[in-house]
């Protein structure tokens, strides 16, 4: 199952329409979710009945919206709405917990339009169950490309590898493969000890990832700069950009690391953030 959270923006509808042929690609079905005050989801009596059922039909709209939009998009895939009590964040990290894909729009999903990604998308991207895809805006002119990121950490780069060659594959699409490091870079000719070990990195990162995918078109990229800076170029145009996430909290993978929360704001694709190893069908 792919949950998608939405609040009426374009942002949401946005990334209901991103959902739904992700649904498609995987052959699951989708859930469209709107999360508001718990009280309003259950006041059906007393003094503020009236403002819960007020606010218990805009939800109904906002999911009616992107419920349109996602069947715009995919008539055939299997849709279900539901309105989740609650603050959106802690309702949607439960709401995945039976997820393999949480899809978001980048300005919030709460009962104020607009807010910024800090706040809602960026607490959800941090925190969930399941890998989390934020839908920042969509490239006007898609390349058929797919942009992987890259470090030095095995973990992190195994899962967003994994992920990164299925999705290709579904889609069809070429992969590049990105790793950045910041640094000096020698006046003459010959190749740094810096570009040779980011090669490697490369080299080790894809090992065994060619070999389970032989249809998806490869292209290895080891640039000197700042990671945010090369992935953001790097990703212009891109279908999806994937990038790790590092925990360094009470739980591990709890809390996203320093470039996966700069692309969460800059990323200029819809952006994966990995949590864990997806199960494709």
């Amino acid at each position: 199952m792919i949950i998608v959270g939405v609040d009426g923006s374009r942002a949401g509808l946005e990334a209901a329409g991103w959902a739904a042929m992700e649904a498609a690609l995987r052959e699951v079905p989708l859930t469209v979710a709107h999360a508001m005050p718990r009280w309003a989801c259950e006041a059906e009596t007393g003094r503020y009945a009236a403002v819960a059922k007020w606010m218990r039909d805009g939800g109904a709209m906002v999911l009616a919206a992107a419920e349109d939009r996602a069947r715009r998009e995919q008539p055939k895939i299997s849709i279900r709405t539901v309105l989740l009590p609650g603050d959106p964040r802690v309702a949607l990290i439960e709401a995945a917990k039976e997820a393999e894909l949480l899809v978001i729009g980048s300005h919030g999903l709460g009962g104020v339009r607009g807010l910024l990604v800090g706040s809602v998308a960026y607490g959800v991207a941090g925190h969930a169950p399941c890998d989390v895809v934020v839908v920042r805006q969509l490239p006007s002119l898609p390349r058929g490309e797919l942009v992987a990121a890259v470090d030095g950490a095995p973990e992190s780069r195994r899962g967003v590898l994994d992920f990164a060659f299925a999705e290709a594959e579904l889609r069809g699409a070429r992969l590049r493969v990105v790793h950045a490091w910041s640094g000096f870079e020698p006046a003459d000719s010959m190749e740094s000890a810096d570009k040779r070990g980011g090669r490697l990195v490369l080299r080790e990162a894809l090992a065994g990832h060619r070999e389970a995918h032989p249809g998806v078109d490869v292209i290895e990229e080891a640039v000197r700069g700042h990671p945010v800076e090369v992935l953001r170029q790097a990703a212009e145009g891109a279908d999806l950009l994937v990038v790790g996430s590092h925990g360094y909290g009470t739980f591990a993978g709890l809390v996203m690391g320093s470039v996966s929360q700069a692309m969460v704001h800059h990323s200029p694709c819809p952006l994966a953030v990995i949590r864990n190893r997806l199960r494709y069908p």
